[in-house]
């Protein structure tokens, strides 16, 4: 009876293993004519795509190809720059006041040029200069570089037209660090939001940069970006006062003494 039950499991495993051999020979015969109905492009896999493969008579999978590696954007925001193509102008020759005048603020300092310079001497309250020619009302650039030499208050008061009205960009104000626009729906640049807090050292020289839009103020000191304030819509004008004096264009201290060179103005 044992002989019997051993003879019988081996003619279960053999017709088995038949069964599976032909399985898999009737799987490669379908196969072949299916592929070699395929064109080349139809026949490659996609991507994620599983193949399947009959290799010395065994199944297999064939892993999907690998995704391309994303690496991380090294893109980073361009830095600003000033529209392209636009000539400079000087507005200074580097030995006399040619084109301005000493704006007439009660008290003022003294102002000359001197190595090539303005200097603009501490006075009882303002100190200044006024272009006296015609200066553009939108689209332009200004820039200038000046220094506080003495003083505890703004060293550059820059006055610059905004279409028909005008308003100043104040460096160093309200006793040394603020910077702002003066002004902005009747705030000052002690109180709106262009206000800021900066160092400025004496006997240093700055970078200042004002640009004019039909749609926005932007400033720079030393390349920085300290004002950018869309102004359509919006009240500009200047502080009352004294100061009011420089319209539209000119330049200002407070209790200070400043120097100026290379003043420029372009339009775009």
């Amino acid at each position: 009876m044992k002989t019997n039950r051993t003879f019988a499991t081996s003619l279960t495993a053999a017709g088995a293993t038949a069964g599976f051999s032909w399985a898999l020979l009737a799987l490669a015969g379908c196969a072949g004519p299916q592929e070699a109905r395929q064109s080349d492009a139809t026949s490659q896999p996609r991507a994620g795509q599983a193949v399947v493969t009959a290799i010395r008579g065994q199944a297999e999978i064939a892993a999907p190809p690998a995704a391309p590696e994303r690496k991380p954007s090294s893109d980073k925001p361009a830095p600003e720059q000033p529209p392209p193509d636009a000539a400079w102008k000087s507005l200074f020759d580097g030995q006399t006041l040619k084109g301005w005048q000493i704006t007439d603020f009660a008290g003022h300092g003294e102002v000359k040029v001197e190595d090539g310079q303005i200097v603009l001497e501490m006075g009882v309250a303002l100190t200044g200069i006024k272009w006296t020619n015609e200066v553009p009302k939108s689209n332009y650039e200004v820039s200038l570089e000046a220094s506080k030499l003495s003083g505890s208050d703004f060293f550059c008061g820059l006055t610059f037209p905004v279409g028909s009205a005008s308003c100043t960009l104040v460096v160093g104000g309200w006793g040394g660090g603020v910077v702002g626009i003066s002004s902005i729906d009747g705030s000052d640049a002690s109180m709106n939001e262009t206000t800021r807090y900066l160092e400025f050292a004496k006997n240093r020289w700055h970078r200042i940069r004002a640009r004019v839009t039909a749609e926005k103020i932007e400033c720079w000191i030393d390349d920085e970006k300290v004002v950018d304030v869309v102004h359509k819509g919006r009240k500009i004008s200047m502080r009352p006062g004294e100061i009011e004096l420089s319209e539209p264009f000119g330049v200002a201290t407070w209790q200070t003494t400043g120097v100026l060179r290379n003043l420029r103005i372009r339009t775009f």
